[in-house]
């Protein structure tokens, strides 16, 4: 808990003296959420998974460490500013996810190369006291963004054919239904949308099957190798917020174009069939942000709603939502500027 404290009072905020002895009392939980705020993840204020690795990533500077092509991949808030200047100077670094991949690599050594330095995609101090007196403008769209952009508005294509990468959510902590677990109930929704998306001559692949699946990060690998071309995730809350929503990767200073198209059309497809609207949203997951391809977080409803939970239990309601995801899927890959 120290750890964590002494992470987040880095970050800028604030704790009070008498907790700073690894007591998680109420200024440290505003301050887990106010760094969730920030990050655009779920302001829960418990520190699981994504909100760990982020207070790690935060504590990077460009400079701090060497950075260099390698498995695992260096991930960091180093990374994403390298990949900003990067972008802002033409040289393509890739989505600006903070994950020192290929594309940013590449785009590290033609710098190098256009600079008449070693080429070799090592990010020591001498590239980076380069990238520095170059003084890109940064905080614009990245070129990663622009390209993106380009590439939705040119999109035509259908769901015969296409792999789609289906995800249950995990809901530890949630219930519902009458012993029927947030969890259950995810893997539920998946499978509606598989047989929907199969019915439509699309693959789909599933990437939880039990209650002991993969790890979001791992979830995102297989997309990323089966080449989905879209991967959609269900997740439910038991928040009091009401309506349907969805989201889409992004930070406070990127996102993902493809990714909010998607979750506007997907979006639509929910309010049409009845739900309340409650918006779509950045969102900065693993899942989300780990996947290459448009990937969106659908989240249909709330546990903690007794009307919801009435719905969730009909299968005919199931089925409708699944043909209701399966047509958003379908009118983003065809270019849909509905």
């Amino acid at each position: 808990m120290r750890d964590v404290q002494h992470r987040l009072t880095e970050a800028g905020h604030r704790i009070d003296p008498i907790e700073l002895e690894g007591v998680f009392g109420p200024s440290t939980e505003d301050a887990v959420r106010a760094f969730q705020l920030a990050r655009r993840l779920p302001a829960d204020g418990i520190v699981g998974a994504d909100t760990w690795s982020q207070l790690v990533e935060a504590g990077y500077r460009l400079g701090d460490r060497t950075l260099y092509l390698r498995l695992p991949a260096f991930r960091g808030d180093d990374v994403r500013a390298l990949q900003e200047m990067l972008n802002a100077l033409g040289f393509d670094g890739g989505k600006e996810d903070g994950i020192f991949g290929r594309r940013a690599a590449d785009a590290v050594m033609e710098f190098q190369r256009n600079l008449g330095d070693k080429v070799d995609g090592i990010v020591g101090l001498d590239t980076v006291r380069s990238l520095e007196r170059m003084r890109p403008a940064v905080g614009g769209p990245g070129l990663a963004v622009v390209r993106e952009e380009e590439a939705v508005r040119s999109m035509v294509a259908s769901l015969d054919g296409s792999t789609v990468a289906v995800d249950a959510g995990d809901e530890p902590a949630a219930s519902g239904l009458g012993g029927w677990p947030g969890n259950d109930l995810t893997l539920e929704l998946a499978a509606d949308l598989g047989r929907a998306l199969e019915a439509r001559g699309a693959t789909p692949v599933l990437l939880r099957r039990s209650d002991e699946g993969p790890a979001p990060s791992d979830r995102a690998s297989t997309a990323n190798a089966v080449e989905a071309v879209v991967c959609v995730s269900f997740h439910l809350t038991g928040e009091d917020a009401p309506g349907a929503t969805c989201a889409y990767w992004g930070t406070a200073t990127t996102h993902s174009p493809a990714g909010m198209r998607l979750a506007e059309l997907i979006q639509a497809e929910l309010s049409g069939m009845g739900l309340a609207d409650a918006g779509i949203h950045p969102l900065g997951i693993a899942l989300l942000r780990e996947t290459r391809m448009p990937a969106v977080q659908v989240e249909p409803g709330r546990l903690s709603s007794t009307e919801d939970r009435r719905r969730f239990g009909d299968g005919s309601f199931r089925r409708a939502l699944a043909e209701a995801v399966a047509d958003g899927i379908g009118r983003f890959l065809a270019g849909s500027t509905d």
